[in-house]
């Protein structure tokens, strides 16, 4: 079985999100909701920290939020019948529905849009979100899965 994956954005500046963007079905509101959270963390923290503080103060957001997430989520690469060695830890996986992974880094890294497509390929999240907080302006990227 072959999967596509379409990035719809490419670095997307948010001084805040809009949510007529993103449209109107849950899996929109959702990402523009875990967005908002994360507006919030820059907004509050600005650029310059370490990835961990960044988490860290997203997963206060997303509780504060009430939205249900798991940290560091494992997943196992099945092949055959099989488990192999090699495993992916995803930063936060949002409601079983879409895979945020943060960073802290200058610049637009085409490795960690490559990272996220290895997670959703992995998982069954269709949804993945690439959020930097490294530059002035939180920069994301959002990575859909099409089967």
């Amino acid at each position: 079985m072959t999967s596509n994956y379409t990035i719809e954005e490419v670095w997307t500046e948010v001084k805040e999100p809009k949510a007529e963007y993103f449209g109107s079905d849950s899996l929109n509101q959702l990402t523009h909701q875990i967005i908002g959270a994360c507006f919030d963390v820059h907004n509050e923290l600005g650029k310059g920290f370490l990835e961990i503080v960044y988490k860290d103060a997203l997963e206060y957001e997303l509780k504060e939020r009430d939205i249900y997430f798991e940290r560091e989520k494992k997943y196992e690469i099945k092949y055959k019948e099989i488990i192999l060695p090699h495993y992916y830890f995803a930063d936060f996986v949002v409601m079983d529905k879409v895979i945020v992974e943060i960073k802290a880094q200058e610049g637009a890294i085409e490795e960690h849009v490559k990272q996220v497509i290895n997670y959703l390929a992995a998982s069954d999240c269709q949804v993945g979100l690439l959020i930097n907080f490294a530059e002035k302006s939180l920069k994301y990227k959002r990575i859909l899965l099409t089967k």
